[in-house]
């Protein structure tokens, strides 16, 4: 309704000044509610298009992605619809969709209800972003600041402070640090075993929090690592001629989440104010996996896009991968990402949980 409001009176006459206290006047209602925005960073599993602008292959702003978004329009999402960033801000009454915050005409309305800074192939460890030419964190937090200096010469320093510290934020990153940097790369596991390159990745996950709590934000939300062993692409290239899922990966997933849990209780004890909770997605998601006939679904160890096995960002295309007859069936849209379907049923099974400790 306040959207429609706004629109509807930005194409009038009324004056800018006008304008402008509307927009105030909608803010300060915005700030009595538990999460006035909800601010996302991350990777491609909340990337609503930061990366269709940049010079990286990793990008999915063309067909068939987003065949079942609105107007069947390929917006950068990394699915077949929406993310869970959107069913997120829906849940929670802020909005239907989480705009990218680059290459995106935003409104005032836009920037005051949150938007999204994650890019497709981040991860904790900076080399991840820098090997795939995409966001880092630190890039993240810089493009932060700017917004909070938007949404300040909107709604003035004050209100944009209360903003910022009582809208909910959304980490969801690190799953290609394990799948795209340190297993099939040499770059790290010179220098790393298994548990010190996850005791590197929480110390980088704990520096970009305290970043981030220094920045305003209390109440934040981080997504575990999934059963990255068992999504379609990894069962393709770990998983033997039986494309079982690759246990490492799935065992260092589980030390991740394990060591980040016990960081952000450390991080919850030392910093006043700070509501700091890992989802777990992990658990339920794995339990869709092995029961998915249960959840509705009847395949699960490949995609719909393509032969499901491999095809992802610039393979799964509408020239030479065509989709399955029933996205419906599928867990996975692609060889790495889950169909809207199935994030919802993840998000139905995991966010009653959280929402109230977060609130």
């Amino acid at each position: 309704m306040e959207l429609t409001l706004l629109a509807s009176l930005s194409s009038s006459t009324l004056s800018f000044s006008f304008l402008l206290l509307l927009v105030q006047a909608l803010a300060l209602n915005r700030t009595k509610n538990t999460a006035p925005a909800l601010i996302v960073f991350g990777d491609s599993i909340v990337d609503p298009g930061n990366n269709n602008d940049m010079n990286t292959m990793i990008k999915c702003n063309f067909p068939p992605y987003g065949q079942d978004f609105t107007d069947h329009k390929p917006t950068g999402r990394f699915s077949n619809g929406r993310v869970p960033s959107d069913m997120m801000a829906s849940q929670m009454g802020i909005k239907e969709l989480v705009p990218a915050y680059l290459g995106t005409n935003l409104t005032p309305e836009d920037l005051l209800t949150g938007v999204s800074f994650a890019s497709g192939a981040n991860g904790y460890d900076p080399l991840t972003s820098k090997l795939m030419s995409v966001l880092s964190l630190p890039d993240q937090l810089d493009l932060f600041k700017e917004y909070i200096g938007k949404i300040k010469d909107i709604i003035g320093e004050e209100r944009a402070s209360s903003i910022i510290s009582k809208s909910q934020y959304m980490v969801s990153t690190g799953s290609d640090d394990l799948a795209n940097t340190y297993f099939p790369t040499p770059f790290r596991r010179v220098q790393y075993d298994v548990p010190s390159y996850v005791n590197l990745m929480v110390h980088y996950a704990s520096d970009f929090l305290k970043d981030l709590y220094a920045l305003g934000a209390r109440k934040i939300g981080i997504i575990s690592l999934p059963p990255i062993g068992c999504v379609p692409s990894q069962r393709t290239i770990q998983g033997g001629i039986f494309r079982d899922c690759y246990l490492p990966l799935n065992e260092a997933a589980m030390l991740f989440n394990s060591r980040i849990s016990t960081e952000l209780q450390t991080l919850n004890e030392a910093l006043p104010g700070a509501k700091m909770i890992l989802i777990d997605i992990y658990n339920p998601l794995l339990h869709m996996m092995q029961n998915a006939p249960s959840y509705g679904f009847e395949v699960y160890t490949n995609g719909c896009c393509g032969t499901g096995t491999i095809e992802v960002t610039m393979l799964c295309n509408s020239v030479t991968a065509t989709t399955c007859d029933d996205v419906s069936k599928y867990l996975f849209w692609d060889s790495y990402h889950p169909t809207e379907r199935a994030y919802e049923v993840l998000l139905n099974l995991t966010l009653p949980n959280y929402m109230n400790a977060l609130s």
